[in-house]
């Protein structure tokens, strides 16, 4: 049996991220590795629901994409989360993805540094673009003909009532 390297994986926003993903496919390529994701139940983004319904997404993308992984949802903080996950005996490193820094609250309370503080291990950090929100589109009501003084009807003059008298 082959030596697998096990990657302990945490973010929440970016978790289906185009970037997490090929930092995801570079480290399998490079050796064996598993992957497990955990996703940090955020009182703000929706609660374990929605970081159920996160983590559902980046398996199924991931797996798709021939990764190995697993995926579990966190507490929602995530200093909580990746020390109630990390196992030495289980994990080789640790990968943490965020949003780019102005937007990243885990950046403004300098998570990856944290982590790699407290488990001692080794720790990636990937910055991801945030999820792009599919386009609406409106579609404009037709234009109503009333003849040409239409637009004067406001002012009381152009034959359509309204205005003063």
């Amino acid at each position: 049996m082959a030596w697998k390297r096990n990657v302990l994986v945490v973010a929440n926003v970016t978790a289906t991220s185009d970037e997490l993903l090929d930092a995801l496919l570079a480290k399998a390529g490079s050796d064996r590795a598993a992957f497990t994701l955990v996703v940090p139940a955020t009182s703000v983004g929706g609660g374990r629901a929605a970081a159920r319904e996160k983590l559902d997404q980046a398996v199924e993308r991931f797996r798709a994409a021939g990764l190995e992984i697993e995926g579990t949802v966190g507490d929602s903080d995530p200093i909580v989360a990746v020390t109630e996950a990390w196992d030495p005996k289980l994990y080789d490193e640790i990968m943490i993805s965020t949003l780019p820094s102005a937007m990243s609250k885990w950046l403004q309370t300098d998570l990856p540094h944290r982590v790699e503080k407290i488990t001692g291990a080794p720790v990636t950090h990937v910055f991801s673009s945030p999820p792009k929100r599919p386009l609406e589109t409106v579609h404009a009501r037709p234009a109503q003909k009333r003849g040409v003084m239409a637009p004067l009807s406001v002012l009381g003059w152009g034959g359509g009532g309204g205005g003063l008298r």
